[in-house]
């Protein structure tokens, strides 16, 4: 699924956890007093992403985050990793394919009341009224949140700054794409910040990327 989200990019996904002997030793070291979940999840999406960076030609190496949480990847290769209840993917590309990748999968439900405030402007609950008009089927805060995860997720490696749900503003479309305005200084990119979402198999997904020629 992620795979048609990404171009440029090698994908990888698991419904299901892979052994913990999958790990490189420091990986596993790396979160040894986790509990178990923790652990699964954080071996699977690194086989995930081993299984993918082999697509692009880059051999097997341990994936540790650094002191920011963010994962430190080979020299010359731009990645993301993301999980939830009963799935796990990575994506990676080569930087001189994509300056910055971002992705994120969600449960496809509502978002608890308490967290609409936070996660979404004023502007973008608005426009999911008009949305959930055309299709009510759809959970549209959380293709919102996932939006915003993917964006995060590419915005930090690239720029190591920090941004907050209000720093930005996502405009979804029903055809699978959606644009992000960053309410904050960013480099320009031409066309801006676009991604794309998709719901499938009790999942959102979204994936935002930015060509390395723009």
């Amino acid at each position: 699924m992620m795979e048609t989200l990404v171009p440029r990019s090698a994908c990888a996904e698991m419904f299901s956890d892979a052994p913990e002997s999958t790990m490189f030793p420091i990986e596993h070291a790396a979160v040894a007093d986790a509990a178990t979940e923790r652990r699964r999840e954080f071996g699977t999406v690194r086989y995930c992403a081993r299984t993918a960076l082999r697509e692009i030609g880059v051999p097997a190496v341990p994936i540790l985050p650094d002191r920011d949480r963010a994962p430190r990847w080979p020299v010359g290769v731009v990645g993301s990793m993301t999980h939830c209840v009963g799935y796990r993917a990575a994506a990676v590309a080569r930087s001189a394919e994509l300056r910055a990748l971002g992705i994120d999968a969600e449960p496809h439900a509502a978002l608890p009341d308490e967290a609409l405030d936070l996660v979404l402007r004023a502007e973008e609950r608005a426009r999911l009224l008009a949305l959930a008009d055309s299709d009510p089927h759809l959970h549209w805060d959380r293709i919102a949140f996932c939006a915003k995860e993917a964006v995060y997720k590419a915005w930090f490696p690239w720029t190591r700054r920090w941004l907050d749900f209000a720093d930005v503003s996502t405009t979804l479309r029903p055809d699978g794409t959606f644009r992000a305005h960053l309410r904050v200084r960013a480099p320009r990119v031409a066309g801006g910040f676009g991604g794309r979402w998709l719901v499938r198999h009790g999942l959102v997904l979204a994936a935002i990327s930015v060509r390395a020629d723009l």
